[in-house]
């Protein structure tokens, strides 16, 4: 029944992240938000809503290790399994693509979250510097896209539908916002138990189950992307996933307590974080490399191995 609950939890969470997302954004472009607007905010928050739940859930159930598991797990699982699979189904075409200043920020985002992890347990304070650091960027960002909207057409943003109703918009906003609290408590408890009948820390379950678990929404997409010829941003999106996580989950998860950091994530996982983001630099800087086959069974080989070896380690 416990594998059944944590199934039902986290199916749960996806239905009502998809759910919240829609309702956000068709209620923003009803009230006359601009698109650009919603796809630097809405969706955003709305994709990362679970990530989210799950975290401040975990912080409240005493079992910050799944919410820093979680965290850490979903950054190198959207790497090497969000980006090995599609490229196996079909070449990324990520010389194309501009993503250079992402990717350094995310570095530093990266780089900065792993210092902080080594001074000590996760507090309110470096949550607020978390915070501060996402407000900077997003600002960035934004400022870079308004100043490139003339030149760019527009793109549609996910959930958007003109014809929507207010009475269905209500419906979604009311199901996402039921549904998340209440997949994420489902999810993290029995993950707990899991964990417990296992023998094994919860911080293991967020690297592994809870990890993958909330990045299927991530690796769905990708994937069907691929499948249609269409998974060039891949990379882009990845790396702005990877840095909403360190920034904004720890950062308002550390609100309703702290976090420690247990020494395995200070000998191995967060490095292996680093590393996995690292290991994308060639095409990132590159304009003649592509994700191909040969480096999508690569990248996804590496997620295994590392899969095997945090069970082996961590339990």
């Amino acid at each position: 029944m416990v594998w059944l609950t944590a199934a039902l939890g986290l199916v749960i969470l996806l239905f009502a992240g998809d759910f919240l997302v829609r309702g956000a954004v068709n209620s923003a472009l009803r009230l006359g938000v601009p698109a650009l607007i919603v796809s630097l905010t809405v969706v955003a928050f709305g994709t990362s809503a679970p990530e989210l739940l799950i975290s401040i859930d975990a912080v409240l159930n005493d079992a910050p290790g799944l919410a820093l598991g979680n965290v850490v797990g979903s950054n190198t699982a959207n790497i090497l399994l969000v980006l090995g699979v599609p490229a196996i189904i079909s070449r990324l075409h990520t010389s194309t693509f501009d993503t250079r200043k992402s990717y350094v920020t995310m570095l530093a985002a990266t780089l900065v979250f792993i210092a902080a992890c080594f001074l000590g347990p996760l507090t309110w304070v470096h949550g607020i510097i978390f915070l501060v650091l996402l407000a900077f960027i997003l600002g960035d960002q934004a400022r870079s896209a308004l100043a490139h909207r003339r030149s760019a057409k527009e793109e549609d943003v996910e959930g958007a539908d003109p014809s929507m109703r207010w009475r269905k918009i209500s419906l979604y906003l009311a199901l996402g916002l039921i549904g998340l609290p209440l997949g994420a408590d489902l999810l993290v408890k029995s993950s707990l138990e899991i964990a417990q009948r296992f023998g094994v820390s919860d911080s293991v379950i967020g690297l592994t189950l809870v990890a993958i678990g909330t990045s299927l929404p991530e690796l769905a997409t990708t994937v069907m992307a691929a499948i249609r010829k269409q998974a060039d941003v891949a990379l882009g999106n990845v790396i702005g996933s990877n840095m909403f996580n360190l920034l904004a989950i720890i950062g308002v998860a550390t609100l309703f307590g702290d976090i420690p950091v247990q020494a395995d994530f200070l000998r191995f996982d967060l490095w292996i974080m680093l590393g996995a983001s690292v290991i994308i630099a060639p095409f990132v800087f590159s304009k003649k490399l592509d994700l191909t086959r040969r480096w999508g069974f690569l990248l996804s080989a590496l997620y295994i191995s590392y899969i095997t070896i945090v069970v082996m380690a961590h339990g």
